[in-house]
């Protein structure tokens, strides 16, 4: 079975909203919420591949990152090795570069999202560090 090395970008602006972007209809998983983020190419470090990722997918510039955690999960056709990073500083106004659907979300919201199976555990490490500020 395939690993697929996968960065994910937990992004919080100034008022405390989390971004999520809506997987689009052409993808794995359409329909679902996720945390913005996608593959790390081969050479590129996490960091790099997470900078890259955010600017392509939602317009941002990352300034700082921390790392949140990192887990594999096995879902039926890939196991993916994800590499979470929070997002404490950046420049630019989120939107959906590659026409996705995206939403700042308060910490309660996030349970009324239908999100992908590993992003549960995102969502528990956020609620387990009370995470929600973000300087930009």
């Amino acid at each position: 079975m395939s690993v697929l090395s996968v960065v994910v970008g937990v992004i919080i602006d100034a008022s405390h909203g989390i971004l999520l972007a809506k997987r689009p209809a052409h993808k794995t998983l359409a329909g679902l919420w996720e945390f913005p983020g996608g593959k790390v190419e081969s050479g590129e470090t996490a960091y790099d591949a997470l900078c890259r990722e955010l600017a392509e997918e939602v317009g941002i510039a990352v300034k700082s990152a921390k790392p949140l955690l990192q887990f594999q999960h096995r879902y039926t056709e890939r196991v993916v090795d994800l590499d979470v990073w929070l997002v404490d500083s950046f420049v630019g106004n989120a939107y959906g570069r590659e026409g996705q659907t995206i939403r700042w979300v308060t910490h309660a919201e996030l349970d009324h999202f239908k999100v992908p199976d590993a992003n549960y555990r995102i969502i528990d490490a956020l609620k387990a560090q009370k995470i929600d500020a973000c300087h930009h």
